[in-house]
């Protein structure tokens, strides 16, 4: 299968871009394999994957009339050739919690990442040290409250070359304008098995809801807050008695092992995105990789839901002495007996959660 380059325009909606940006590429003999397009907030986002294994002109041509024509219609225009992602780079976004950090630079530091950790960007400066530890460079673009700069942001984004953007427990919300420019290539972890207990202080309405199984979640950033695809997942029992802090602690190491595992799927090239979903691409399968449960967990689940439990007795029955399941009540006297049952049926705050309550990926 042929590589394809990846150019992305944004910037103000306009007539004209689609039909401006295709006609050049046409002109040099590319021809586009697909194209998606979106408007969000005034945002014009277009994202296009072309074959260019046989175009008229160089890639460095190609690239200065690209943007060019970018700085005529008042948009910026981003191109990735093929031979540009030889080894990939990466930008970690964080704020304090140190973990999910931490992980990605021992998982670097040992190759088992087949990129490089270029840069750290904070909007605190806490985690500034870890940083220097591994000799990554750090950047702090918050305020005295922590809001980023995203002009900064987005211009140490281009100045690093970053491949894919990670969210290790980043707790500021990411704006369409640097959204759309790496669709698809931004991974955040997300303390809830999502969709449930999306948005900020997860762990606590996991808790105040009194859930028996909570997770964490990692997948891509869209615009839509915590409704990206989902990459990986994990899931622990919680304790009848367990405080937040204890969920937490039994959470923080499943943040870390998921998100890892999201970052080297996508490194690997080894998960696509279709229609808001994720899938193993085709000889992914065959990889070590834990998309879900555990294979000890798959064994613990029953072959058969509970609705067959009558079913299943009905089996055993027959075979033990040839006997059968008394059906009991028709249908109608169950539903009845079941609609009269349902009727007879009668810590401090976190820094954090207050500094970024609509959070991500916030706890």
């Amino acid at each position: 299968m042929t590589d394809l380059t990846e150019i992305t325009v944004i910037g103000g909606d306009k007539t004209g871009l689609i039909a401006n940006v295709t006609t050049l590429l046409f002109e040099r003999g590319i021809n586009v394999e697909d194209l998606d397009q979106a408007v969000r907030d005034g945002i014009f986002r277009m994202t296009l994957h072309a074959d260019t294994s046989e175009m008229v002109c160089t890639e460095e041509t190609l690239r200065d009339a690209l943007h060019d024509l970018g700085d005529d219609l008042g948009v910026d225009v981003q191109v990735r050739f093929p031979s540009d992602r030889d080894t990939q780079q990466i930008a970690v976004l964080a704020t304090k919690e140190s973990h999910c950090l931490e992980a990605l630079f021992e998982a670097w530091a040992n190759g088992d990442l087949d990129a490089d950790i270029s840069v750290v960007i904070g909007n605190r400066d806490h985690l500034r040290p870890l940083a220097e530890r591994y000799d990554v460079p750090f950047y702090n673009v918050g305020d005295e409250k922590g809001s980023p700069d995203e002009d900064e942001l987005l211009d140490l984004l281009d100045e690093y070359d970053a491949d894919l953007v990670v969210l290790a427990r980043y707790m500021r919300i990411l704006s369409p304008n640097v959204v759309f420019r790496y669709e698809d290539r931004i991974i955040n972890i997300h303390p809830s098995l999502l969709p449930a207990f999306p948005g900020a202080a997860a762990y606590r309405q996991a808790k105040e809801e009194g859930v028996r199984i909570a997770g964490v979640t990692a997948h891509y950033v869209t615009t839509d807050l915590d409704q990206g695809p989902i990459i990986t997942q994990r899931a622990f029992d919680v304790p009848d008695d367990a405080s937040l802090e204890e969920i937490k602690s039994l959470g923080q190491p499943l943040e870390a092992d998921a998100l890892l595992e999201a970052v080297q799927l996508h490194l690997d090239d080894a998960v696509s995105v279709h229609r808001g979903r994720t899938s193993l691409r085709p000889g992914a399968d065959d990889a070590d990789y834990q998309l879900g449960m555990t294979d000890e967990a798959t064994a613990a689940n029953p072959d058969r839901p509970i609705d067959g439990l009558a079913d299943a007795l009905q089996e055993d029955v027959g075979v033990a002495d040839g006997g059968t399941v008394d059906d009991g009540a028709s249908t109608d006297e169950e539903e009845q007996r079941e609609t009269e049952a349902a009727d007879s049926d009668t810590p401090e705050s976190n820094e954090d959660e207050a500094e970024a309550a609509p959070n991500p990926s916030d706890d």
